[in-house]
């Protein structure tokens, strides 16, 4: 893909240039939405949802016809420290059964009628323990944002980015504690299973990790290379890309919200054109959707990852943009009160 970053510098240039909804496509279908068979507000969240649709994709009865789902995969070299309940050989295994069309995000993403794909990262090479030294180089920090941007699809019209990497909820951890503070037991969870010890543990390796970067972590992007990870960063650069694109995205839980936090904090704005898909039973989570001001559409007690809880929202904004688009009038339904 031609346009995808190449340096950081580019991909910050990028940043300062994201395009902002239409405005006259959300007047518009404010005064479509006005008009629909219905009383004032009785479809609720759903009637902002189709409005806020409408104005990203510059059309004022939009439909949904082409999904995405995009799952990234990463290994963690930080995962030696023992903070999850799983050995790193997984991510690969999870890879091959997603190829193979057996998880949990196969069976979603084809129940929303997304086109899918995964897409691993370097697995055989894990990112450096990001207690002792910055995660990724900036050379693989700008290779992962640019794999991130070129698996988006040119004609998707809604995004999902999921992730699969033992050891990664300890590096959103890491890095949502980077972007707004706080210490690494308010931001750690059980991720994969972990026992009491095993959570004191993970809480004390962030903390390791934001002591040791500490003097580097103001700037988003570097917090991101020093203690994120190739999935999160692909993630980033799938949902700056999605935003050139005017295409809408539905996050999934900690990990992917970590992942777009970083955009949040780097240009204000940024993440307008994405809704949280759920809250999941990953503590962060919530603290993280809070701080960025964004309000689950589900909250299930999901924590799998790999973007399940966001693809299974599709529907709930395809309902919202279904009802808006293809709902009558008063006036063509004749029916009084419009």
């Amino acid at each position: 893909m031609p346009d995808q970053p190449t340096s950081l510098e580019a991909f910050h240039g990028k940043l300062a240039a994201l395009p902002q909804p239409d405005a006259e496509a959300i007047a518009a279908a404010e005064a479509h939405n006005a008009q629909l068979t219905k009383p004032p507000g009785a479809l609720g969240r759903l009637e902002a949802l189709a409005i806020w649709y409408a104005g990203w994709r510059g059309d004022a009865r939009p439909q949904i016809t082409a999904p995405q789902v995009a799952v990234f995969a990463g290994n963690h070299g930080v995962t030696a420290r023992g903070v999850s309940a799983f050995p790193p050989d997984v991510t690969a295994q999870m890879v091959a059964n997603f190829e193979g069309g057996g998880a949990a995000i196969n069976q979603l993403a084809a129940l929303a009628g997304a086109r899918f794909s995964v897409h691993p990262l370097d697995l055989d090479r894990p990112t450096a323990d990001l207690v002792a030294e910055p995660a990724m180089t900036e050379a693989e920090l700008v290779a992962a944002l640019s794999a991130g941007w070129a698996a988006v699809a040119p004609e998707a019209d809604l995004l999902v980015v999921g992730e699969m990497g033992i050891g990664n909820t300890t590096a959103a951890a890491a890095l949502a504690s980077a972007l707004h503070g706080g210490a690494g037991a308010d931001w750690v969870g059980r991720g994969t299973g972990l026992d009491d010890a095993g959570l004191e543990r993970k809480a004390a390796v962030v903390d390791a990790a934001l002591a040791h970067h500490r003097d580097a972590l103001a700037d988003p992007l570097e917090a991101l290379r020093r203690v994120g990870g190739r999935e999160l960063a692909a993630m980033t650069g799938a949902i700056a890309h999605a935003r050139q694109l005017r295409v809408p995205v539905i996050l999934d839980g900690f990990i992917c919200t970590a992942a777009a936090a970083v955009l949040a904090a780097a240009c204000p704005g940024a993440l307008d054109h994405a809704v949280a898909g759920h809250v999941s039973a990953e503590p962060g989570h919530a603290r993280l959707l809070e701080a960025l001001d964004k309000a689950p559409l589900l909250s299930l007690g999901m924590r799998l990852g790999e973007g399940t809880g966001a693809a299974l929202a599709i529907n709930v904004l395809r309902g919202a943009v279904a009802c808006h688009s293809g709902m009558a009038t008063f006036a063509q339904a004749r029916v009084s009160g419009g």
